[in-house]
Parts: structure tokens; sequence; C-alpha cells
């Protein structure tokens, strides 16, 4: 089984401030595989940038070229 990341509470709070009233579990547990997932790509992406620049550390700037 593969552990999540992201709590199942924050993802109640992000529903519910987009204005969703009420919140299902199984649409919590939706958008944290979404979010991982999105996450593990721009983490990816963000990597290679880094990397290209000759850099261990992944900076603020690397995350939002991967986001483009």
């Amino acid at each position: 089984m593969i552990k999540e990341i992201l709590p199942l509470a924050a993802m109640e709070k992000l529903l519910k401030k987009a204005g969703a009233p009420r919140v299902s579990e199984s649409a919590k547990e939706a958008l944290r595989e979404v979010l991982e997932a999105r996450a593990l790509e721009v983490g990816s992406k963000a990597f290679l940038l880094a990397e290209h620049s000759g850099r261990k550390t992944i900076k603020a700037e690397d995350i939002r070229l991967a986001v483009r």
C-alpha cells in the first residue's frame, strides 16, 4: 500500500474554502490523489530544471517554471 502524504483534513479545508458546504470522504480522497500526482509531476520537472542549472536544490523559480 502506498502511503499518502497530504492529510484528508487539508483536502476538506481546501474544498470548503472553494465554497463546498459539505465534503464526502471519497471527494477528499479523490482530491488528495489528484494533487499528489500533480505535485509529483511538478516536482520531477522542477528537479530537472535545477539539475540543468547545475544545482541540487530546487528553488521556487524551478517550481514556477515547472508548472508552466
